[in-house]
Parts: structure tokens; C-alpha cells; sequence
């Protein structure tokens, strides 16, 4: 399916992954792809940072609410509203666990963890690399360069190496990106289809992020269908 992404789009889906990577986040989520929805060049774009919802106020959340570190992986990709349902909440679960262990609890864990998985050889390492980039080659195709990596206020320190896989979540809202252009009967998937297929997504951190900023999924979605809307 990912051949069917414009260049454009292309260039968020790589920008998120960098996100992911400088936040020190193991994984792609649809917060990593509003995050740099809400920072690129284009029409769907200004529509987010029209009313309010700026890179620099989506970073923001995305570091409260998961924080920086490979530990917020925890928190990624849950359906808020279920577990809310049934009493649970995630950002009181995550307090206790920093008042309890530390702020950087989970972070410091997901270390643990890591340090003990086998690393691969030097040799065997230079293979698995030629592997994932032919992979990513035959299934992504090219992108269009970035200039440079995006920026943001927060690094990690402990940032990673290597491939970053989407959550199914993220896969989910780009499973949704081919729903919203077959709907617009377009053959390509561009932005706005990316900005639509995210704005849709009940999981992750997507919904707590346009609340907390007093937008509806629906009224995003008609203002930026409204902005591709043909002149007549």
C-alpha cells in the first residue's frame, strides 16, 4: 500500500519516524504522525496549526503524557476510552509510577530489558542492515530528501538505532489514509488523506491531544476537506 503514498506524504511518514527517534521512543505512533503532520509544508498542515494544534503544543503532549525514553512505549496504542470505561487511567497509572520509582522509571526498565538482548555481530549486523534497507526499498520506494531531521524542545538521550516500527495503531490510521482517498476517488494517497486517516484513530495519544486543546476529530476532518476542496 505504501506505494500509493505521494512523495509528500512519504516525507511526513519519514519525519515521524525521526520524531520517534529524537523523543527516544521505540515505535511509530499516531501521535508521532500528527506530530509531523503538524509540522510540514502543506494545505492539511495549516489547517492544524490554524487552530491551535502547533508541532510545538503536540510535542508537548506527546512528552507529558508518554514522556521521553523507550519506557513510553507502555502507554503507547491503548484505546483511552475503553480502559477509562472500566476505571483505568493511564495518566494516573503512569503518576503513581513516578511517584513510586522515579520519573524515568519506565525508561530506566525498558533499559534493563534492552541490555540483556543478544546484539549481533559486526558482520552479521552489516547483513541485517543491507536486508532492512533492500526491504524498505522494495516496499516504501524512494522518498523525497529531507533537509534536515525535524526539531523540536526535547531530545532523549538514550535515542534508537535502527529500524522503528509502526504500532497497530499507526499501521490502522494508514490503513484508513487508503479508505479516505478511495472515498475522494484518488488514486494517490497524499497529506490530507494521512491527516484524515489520523484524525479518525480512537487509540493512542490522538484523542487526549485534541481534547486537550478543545478540537473535534470532526471538525478538523470538514476544514481540511474544505481546504482540497476544487474552486468552482
Amino acid at each position: 500500500m505504501l506505494e500509493r503514498f505521494t512523495d509528500d506524504a512519504r516525507t511526513v511518514l519519514v519525519q515521524a519516524q525521526r520524531h520517534a527517534r529524537r523523543l527516544g521512543h521505540r515505535y511509530i505512533g499516531c501521535e508521532h504522525l500528527l506530530l509531523a503532520l503538524a509540522g510540514a509544508d502543506q494545505p492539511a498542515s495549516a489547517v492544524l496549526r490554524e487552530r491551535g494544534l502547533t508541532p510545538e503544543r503536540v510535542e508537548e503532549e506527546i512528552v507529558r503524557r508518554a514522556g521521553l525514553g523507550a519506557g513510553a512505549g507502555l502507554f503507547a496504542d491503548l484505546d483511552r476510552d475503553a480502559l477509562a470505561s472500566i476505571g483505568i487511567d493511564l495518566d494516573a497509572v503512569r503518576a503513581r509510577i513516578d511517584a513510586s520509582f522515579g520519573p524515568d522509571a519506565l525508561t530506566r526498565a525498558d533499559r534493563a530489558v534492552h541490555r540483556t538482548t543478544r546484539r549481533p555481530g559486526p558482520a552479521r549486523g552489516r547483513l541485517i542492515h543491507r536486508w532492512r534497507h533492500r526491504d524498505r526499498v522494495r516496499r516504501v520506494g524512494p522518498v523525497r530528501a529531507v533537509a534536515a531531521p525535524p526539531e523540536g524542545r526535547y531530545q532523549a538521550a538514550d535515542q534508537p538505532d535502527g529500524h522503528i516500527p509502526f504500532t497497530p495503531g499507526a499501521r490502522k490510521c494508514l490503513q484508513n489514509t487508503l479508505r479516505e482517498a478511495l472515498a475522494q476517488h484518488q488514486t494517490g494517497i497524499g497529506v490530507e488523506h494521512l491527516a484524515l486517516g489520523v484524525l479518525v484513530t480512537n487509540r493512542g495519544l490522538v484523542p487526549p491531544i485534541l481534547d486537550e486543546a478543545g478540537l473535534s476529530a470532526p471538525a478538523l476532518r470538514a476544514a481540511i476537506l474544505d481546504r482540497y476542496r476544487p474552486a468552482s
